[in-house]
């Protein structure tokens, strides 16, 4: 199935969202231009606007994520390092903002993303048609990495649910990456590693959860969700063609590993685990739970149901549990 090319919008003329999964970049979604029954007043979009661009990179020695997060009446972010051979977190940082001084989210994953505080900075900024950089510098924890690729991007656009309205999300296949970082006294070189983005934007309820999974290659990658937005965003890319798939079923077995089959008969894998990162935050009005567990893919995928079987074998990724009261 060869998905329809992304709208300008995620908001039709009629005011109506335009649900369902695209491929190409999406403009800024249109929120304040919903229609009912989707359409929401000025205060409650400004409680429940949700934006976050979250960037992976990827090596055979670490794992590294750095997101910012605005959440409408605040704003946070965080990154790690994860180094695969020691099996530990080496770097981590995960700062609260404060609203409209601290973060910006640009309405599009191309107007980039920027944190800012004293000793603490994060900029992802835009480089190129089809690449961005990403930089950070917090003392002895420093990024400069620059990423890009023509692979099709997903837009997936539907309802949430838990109180919410509607969300968009792009997401990116597997990068190529280079430049370098410094972490745990360590320098590392990103040339030749892999990077994918997540940029979301929506309006959720007040109560969150999901379980996220991700990991790319330049050849393999997929991205897999159960949660509040049920299968919109679940996607397999092979050879930079772009795969819809079907609802995700996610056990969690003996040890922490994952087992992961979607509905369709086109992926079936195992997560295993090589460590963990916790990021809690505990406020007066919200909380949040996250565990990112950095670790290795293994089983098969296809294309298409009479397809072969593409073997994926110690695929670096993540798979996220995560919960928030916002």
């Amino acid at each position: 199935m060869i998905l329809p090319p992304a709208p300008l919008a995620a908001v039709g003329p009629d005011g109506q969202p335009l649900f369902g999964r695209y491929q190409g970049l999406a403009g800024a979604p249109g929120w304040d231009r919903l229609a009912p029954p989707h359409a929401r007043g000025a205060l409650w979009r400004r409680l429940h606007h949700k934006r976050w661009h979250f960037v992976a990179l990827v090596t055979e020695e670490l794992f590294c994520g750095v997101a910012i997060v605005d959440i409408g009446w605040s704003n946070t972010a965080f990154a790690y390092v994860f180094d695969r051979g020691r099996r530990r977190v080496v770097a981590a940082l995960s700062p609260l903002g404060v609203a409209g001084l601290t973060a910006v989210v640009g309405a599009t994953v191309a107007q980039g993303a920027r944190f800012t505080l004293p000793g603490r900075r994060i900029a992802i900024e835009a480089d190129g048609a089809h690449g961005h950089r990403l930089q950070l510098h917090a003392g002895g924890f420093r990024i400069d990495a620059a990423y890009a690729g023509t692979g099709p991007r997903l837009l997936a656009v539907g309802p949430v649910c838990d109180g919410g309205s509607v969300h968009s999300t792009q997401k990116s296949p597997g990068l190529a990456l280079q430049g370098w970082l410094e972490a745990g006294g360590r320098r590392f070189r990103l040339d030749g590693g892999v990077a994918s983005y997540d940029f979301s934007n929506g309006l959720l309820g007040r109560r969150t959860a999901w379980r996220w999974i991700s990991a790319h290659g330049l050849d393999i990658g997929f991205n897999l969700q159960a949660g509040y937005f049920g299968d919109a965003e679940n996607a397999l890319w092979v050879d930079r063609v772009l795969v819809p798939l079907g609802a995700l079923e996610v056990n969690i077995g003996a040890g922490g590993v994952w087992t992961l089959v979607t509905d369709d008969g086109l992926l079936d894998l195992r997560f295993t685990p090589e460590g963990t990162r916790c990021d809690d935050k505990q406020l007066l009005v919200a909380n949040s739970r996250m565990r990112q567990h950095v670790g290795r893919f293994d089983g098969w995928v296809r294309s298409a149901p009479d397809a072969p079987r593409r073997a994926v074998t110690g695929l670096a990724g993540l798979a996220e549990d995560y919960r928030a009261r916002w």
